[in-house]
């Protein structure tokens, strides 16, 4: 029986390239989603054709109940589930003031509190592991765009270094700090461009970079509480 990985936001974007990458190593998967159900089929078709089982699996991470759910099923369908990443998250920009207790629940259950919840789910179910949560370059600094998500990941970030001392050695718990990668949703190219400026590599970033990282964290058994900053340097120019 293979072994399985859950991934979360795993129906496209660095989320899709993580699940290709690992569907050719051998490790079957499954794509949670939420509002992305065709994007989700496309990406299980793909991994399908390369000869490992693929299942889709819609939650929405707003919702605890749904995400201890989400735990259960999985590792229902896929007994030898033995990775989990976390790379859902919203990208939200509200200045401090307008922040909404609404708001503030939603980023904070979307991009801290379902992963702090599935690696707990994980762990539990799961003899001997890894789980790699996606931060943000941003997470060593201290800046106020983005507030609330920038708190979120930071939190996401304390998180990943406790719990790896937590769970070791049966778990290893790790991160990645993406930089300039993609453009967010309903941006373009143009958007990453403009930041080559503030970037020491003097470029902008792709998922292959990301997955270089990715393949490090997941051969290198000697490695947890780590996290890589995956932006050129950005993190460096704050």
């Amino acid at each position: 029986m293979n072994k399985a990985a859950l991934i979360t936001g795993g129906a496209k974007r660095i989320g899709k390239a993580l699940a290709l990458n690992l569907a050719q190593k051998g490790f079957d998967i499954a794509i949670h989603y939420n509002s992305s159900a065709n994007e989700a089929e496309e990406t299980r078709n793909e991994i399908e054709k390369i000869g490992v089982k693929c299942k889709t699996f819609k939650c929405n991470l707003e919702n605890t109940i749904d995400v201890l759910d989400l735990s259960s099923k999985v590792k229902e369908d896929f007994p030898n589930l033995n990775i989990l990443v976390n790379n859902a998250s919203i990208f939200d920009n509200i200045d401090f003031l307008d922040v909404t207790p609404e708001f503030f629940d939603k980023d904070f259950n979307i991009n801290f509190k379902a992963p702090f919840f599935l690696s707990q789910g994980f762990a539990r179910n799961v003899d001997k592991g890894l789980i790699i949560n996606f931060l943000d370059t941003r997470v060593n600094r201290t800046t106020t765009e983005h507030f609330v998500y920038n708190l979120s990941k930071k939190s996401l970030y304390h998180f990943t270094r406790m719990a790896a001392k937590e769970l070791a050695p049966r778990i290893r718990v790790n991160g990645i700090c993406p930089g300039p990668i993609l453009p967010p949703p309903g941006e373009n190219k143009e958007y990453l461009e403009k930041l080559v400026d503030k970037i020491p590599m003097n470029k902008i970033g792709n998922t292959e970079y990301i997955v270089n990282a990715f393949n490090y964290l997941l051969e290198n058994d000697f490695t947890t509480g780590e996290c890589l900053f995956v932006d050129g340097g950005k993190h460096l120019n704050y």
